[in-house]
């Protein structure tokens, strides 16, 4: 009748008041399962080819950058990070999900995008109206917040002010020299893609 949760916290606790003596079976049955987990973990590496190997060691690391992007989301969410503003279509799809009809919450999207995109520009200004009002309140939450963020020595989260700025060719014989290699990329990962 016990939760997992009280089933754990009750063994936890039968495990702290067992004397060292019977804890060292457990202890030496654990050695010996992760000195058979190595030795199949290797046997298993051995077999793999190159590009399985490669592909493995590629999955793990994105793993690890999806764990790692979780982590820092959860992090802002904790530090109060304003969430981001809605759009038109967002604020459309709140009101209107309800009374939506169909059957999977898919179909019901489905059927509001495709009545959004029938709406006229006079039928969509409310929800865009909306939407800028909340695009000015993100503005202002942000800024408070990154405020607050460099009081607390985390400029690190605080978004960067550097715009990037496209260098224009000066001559019309760079620009042209520019537009051939960029074309020339193009056809190279069109040829790639074929192959």
């Amino acid at each position: 009748e016990a939760s997992n949760v009280d089933l754990v916290k009750k063994l936890a606790g039968a495990w702290k008041e067992l004397p060292a003596s019977q804890k060292q079976v457990y202890e030496e049955e654990k050695k010996t399962d992760w000195q058979r987990y190595v030795e199949q973990l290797a046997k298993y590496k051995a077999q793999l080819t190159p590009a399985q190997a490669a592909a493995l060691k590629e999955e793990r690391r994105k793993q690890l950058a999806k764990r790692r992007a979780s982590r820092a989301k959860r992090e802002l969410t904790v530090l109060g990070k304003p969430k981001r503003p809605r759009s038109g279509l967002n604020i459309f799809v709140s009101e209107n999900f309800q009374e939506s009809e169909g059957n999977s919450p898919a179909a019901k999207l489905k059927k509001l995008f495709d009545a959004w995109q029938k709406l006229s520009t006079s039928q969509k200004q409310p929800y865009l109206q909306l939407a800028e009002d909340d695009k000015v309140r993100y503005e202002n939450e942000m800024k408070s917040w990154e405020a607050k963020m460099v009081e607390l020595g985390r400029e690190d989260l605080v978004r960067s002010k550097k715009k990037r700025l496209k260098r224009k060719p000066e001559t019309a014989e760079q620009a042209e020299t520019a537009r051939t290699s960029l074309g020339n990329k193009a056809k190279l990962k069109l040829k790639k893609s074929e192959e």
